[in-house]
């Protein structure tokens, strides 16, 4: 017993190190840009205390640089949130909402709303997120009824091949909407490589319910996530009724997905990346695992955002090219080590 408080203990002291570092990347990423700005004075705009610092500098960091960075940690936490569960659920380290079909459902329905320019009553902005939440959900109840029928026992083999053959096949009717629309083409190709840039407090606004909603659903099913993780048998052994909860889960991991995509676009690799790190850091308790998930899935994207600012500054690198460029490695020393394994 004393062991295992112990344990959750040092489990507790790297989330509280965990959310410091994300602090610090928030800050670090406000100050970088063209224009530098020093780190104290950062962090006095930020908690309010703009005495002796230029309205310039005040300007920069609340208008500008504040809500992108703080829009790209949203979102590259709703991604890791999200590839966390997936991997668990389907038990396997290398799945993703990407690989099964929730991201090119997701983008498909925010092309579609971009391309239309039309905006649901009563939702407004919030049409663009709901939108690639719906197409996102509904590929991926898509996806598990037709490999249902493939296979009865839903192995995640079975999902993870179906889920690409949907996905390639959702890209290739995104590829038509764009080549239809040519006169759009510019903005839906600098929308799908995933960009922060021009992305202001409304952005952060509309993305923020659909986090709370999916992050919270998700750490409420810590304990059935983590009966999941020894198998279905063991599960429904246990009294978890395995459908109806998967069915949940994939329902806020979907939320998350669809709204982080349909708002900064189709972004890569974080979510593959930020839970893997999370387990190798904290173990696979999900209690502890999703917000270390959390908050390396946000300092990663912080991270990335920064380097497509600074790279070729005054332009910019789209978000998902530098994402890529890191997660492909990554993909495939994962897939390696568990082939040696």
């Amino acid at each position: 017993m004393r062991e295992a408080r112990q344990t959750s203990g040092s489990r507790f002291r790297r989330l509280i190190l965990a959310a410091l570092i994300s602090a610090g990347f928030i800050c670090a990423g406000a100050s970088m840009g063209s224009t530098f700005i020093r780190l104290t004075d950062t962090v006095r705009i930020i908690v309010g205390r703009t005495e002796g610092i230029s309205v310039r500098d005040v300007s920069i960091v609340r208008q500008l640089r504040l809500p992108r960075v703080l829009l790209a940690f949203m979102a590259g936490g709703a991604l890791a949130l999200s590839g966390a569960v997936f991997q668990s659920v389907l038990k396997n380290q290398l799945a993703s909402p990407y690989i099964i079909g929730v991201s090119s459902g997701a983008s498909l329905g925010a092309a579609l709303v971009i391309l239309c320019g039309f905006s649901l009553p009563l939702l407004g902005g919030f049409t663009l997120p709901v939108a690639g939440f719906t197409i996102g959900l509904l590929t991926v109840f898509f996806v598990i009824a037709f490999s249902a029928r493939l296979d009865p026992n839903l192995s995640s083999n079975t999902i993870i091949l179906f889920g690409m053959v949907v996905s390639l096949f959702v890209n290739a009717l995104l590829t038509t909407l764009m080549a239809l629309f040519r006169e759009e083409l510019k903005t839906l190709i600098l929308w799908q490589m995933g960009s922060f840039a021009l992305r202001g407090w409304p952005y952060v606004i509309m993305l923020l319910p659909f986090l709370a909603l999916g992050g919270i659903g998700l750490f409420r099913h810590s304990r059935e996530l983590d009966l999941m993780s020894f198998g279905e048998e063991e599960a429904q052994t246990l009294g978890l009724e395995i459908r109806g909860v998967r069915g949940r889960i994939f329902l806020l991991g979907s939320l998350l997905t669809g709204a982080a995509v349909a708002l900064c676009g189709a972004i890569g690799f974080v979510d593959l990346i930020a839970p893997h790190l999370g387990r190798r850091l904290i173990g696979p308790n999900h209690r502890f695992l999703l917000p270390m998930s959390f908050c390396i899935g946000g300092c990663l994207m912080i991270a990335a955002d920064l380097a497509a600012r600074l790279i070729i500054s005054p332009a910019e690198l789209p978000v998902g090219a530098v994402t890529a460029l890191i997660g492909a490695p990554f993909f495939a020393w994962v897939y390696f080590a568990r082939s040696r394994r």
